[in-house]
């Protein structure tokens, strides 16, 4: 069986940083691309970010780029995500997911999710 489990989300303040994590396990990462997508409340699951099994990221929301990075460590089994300069828009709940490329940012272009990690950005 095919899982993913994130972890590292909490509450922060504007301005700050956070460490996100997914643990993938049932399947070889290096075989998978994995993005992170987020939530927000009353809003549309969005992809952010993917990293694809060379290591290259694309980028699918143009306000994080200079503040999200994307890497993996395979013989972990880990995708991260670094949050820096957060900001209370970038509260949600952020998901990570696998499929065999970064072929969109859709819900629909990956296979397997996690259950999500909550991150707060308030004062």
């Amino acid at each position: 069986q095919l899982q993913l489990v994130e972890s590292g989300g909490g509450l922060v303040q504007p301005g700050g940083s956070l460490r996100l994590s997914c643990v993938v396990s049932g399947f070889s990462l290096d075989l998978y691309a994995v993005a992170w997508f987020r939530q927000a409340p009353g809003k549309e699951r969005e992809g952010v970010l993917c990293i694809d099994i060379t290591g290259g990221s694309t980028y699918y929301v143009d306000s994080v780029k200079g503040r999200f990075s994307i890497s993996r460590m395979n013989a972990k089994s880990t995708v991260y995500l670094q949050l820096n300069s957060l900001k209370p828009d970038d509260t949600g709940v952020y998901y990570c997911a696998a499929a065999w490329g970064c072929n969109g940012a859709r819900r629909d272009d990956y296979d397997f999710w996690g259950q999500g990690t909550q991150v707060t950005v308030s004062a």
